[in-house]
């Protein structure tokens, strides 16, 4: 990545990419906390570059000088972003030029949610398991589904106050014996499959598929939201159940990493964990969260919250500015 411009008063376009919608905004700063200003949702799949994206919120006249930093799902290697769920390459360089830009910042997209962690109001936190009910207890695991499945650590302060991950693509574990099962018939699709194929917007379909196998049952659904539609409408029981295993199956996987990273609270982002919100309370989440042998009892104090904010990748890269830049 190129180094930040430092002490710059250019403007700067904040954004935040995944593998369905692109969010933007124009950051400012007032020495206290980042904020934002004009925000605007964009479908990935209906341009044929970030760039355009990019070049379409500036205006057809762009100011000089102008910035950008966008959080985007993916791992940058040199001027390359590797990621599965866009809908089209990113180079760094190029972007920046076609986009017009005089300086592009490319950060993972769950360092910037994690980053707008210490940002967000209280009333934006919904409790999922109490704990010991402190706040802001560091460090802080952020994690969540969405088109594909990000997590990052937050830490108090530092040179370096998050680190990002990309576990997403980690091997799938499985805890009960349906589980297994689901695992199995995975296997005979793909040769390594990471946690996005059942964890994620997309992953919520195989692994609906893969109980309709399980159960003998033809599929009805072959999106998210009609699959979610059903579960919430409470006449498809494999739709519900589907749910049921999901939230199963994540809180077990928030568990893992709480431990992995030794968090002490837990914050839970993302799309998809917005839209299984209604399910959440009355499913295995939590006992599988706890479920963790002789550190089960290590988890019980560690708070775990779901946010309610659909802005926090973006107020995370103009929060990367406000720290770096």
């Amino acid at each position: 990545m190129t180094p930040p411009v430092a002490g710059s008063s250019a403007p700067l376009i904040v954004a935040d990419v995944g593998g369905t919608y692109a969010r933007l905004a124009w950051a400012n700063d007032d020495g206290t906390a980042p904020h934002i200003d004009g925000f605007r949702r964009y479908q990935c799949a209906h341009y044929p570059s970030l760039a355009a994206i990019l070049s379409e919120f500036a205006g057809s006249a762009p100011p000089a000088g102008l910035r950008a930093v966008v959080a985007i799902a993916g791992l940058l290697q040199g001027d390359t972003l590797v990621n599965a769920n866009l809908p089209w390459p990113v180079a760094r360089e190029a972007t920046r030029r076609d986009a017009g830009l005089h300086h592009l910042q490319l950060i993972n997209d769950f360092e910037a949610v994690a980053l707008a962690i210490p940002h967000v109001h209280a009333d934006a936190l919904v409790p999922l398991h109490d704990g010991d009910g402190a706040a802001s207890a560091w460090p802080a695991l952020v994690l969540g589904p969405g088109t594909g499945l990000g997590a990052a650590l937050r830490f108090a302060d530092g040179e370096r106050p998050v680190l990002a991950s990309e576990v997403g693509h980690s091997a799938l574990a499985a805890g009960t014996p349906l589980e297994l099962d689901v695992l199995r018939l995975l296997l005979q699709r793909w040769p390594h499959v990471d946690n996005e194929r059942v964890l994620s917007g997309t992953g919520m379909i195989n692994l609906y598929e893969c109980l309709c196998v399980l159960r003998t049952v033809s599929p009805r659904w072959r999106d998210t939201a009609s699959l979610l539609a059903a579960a919430k409408a409470g006449d498809d029981p494999l739709a519900s159940e589907t749910v049921q295993v999901f939230c199963g199956w994540l809180g077990s996987f928030v568990g893992d990493l709480a431990i992995a990273f030794g968090a002490r609270s837990v914050y839970l982002a993302g799309g998809v964990s917005a839209h299984i919100a209604p399910f959440i309370a009355d499913s295995p989440f939590v006992a599988r969260f706890l479920n963790k042998g002789v550190l089960g009892s290590v988890l019980q104090q560690v708070p775990v919250w779901r946010v309610e904010h659909g802005e926090l990748g973006v107020l995370g890269a103009a929060a990367w500015k406000g720290d770096t830049m």
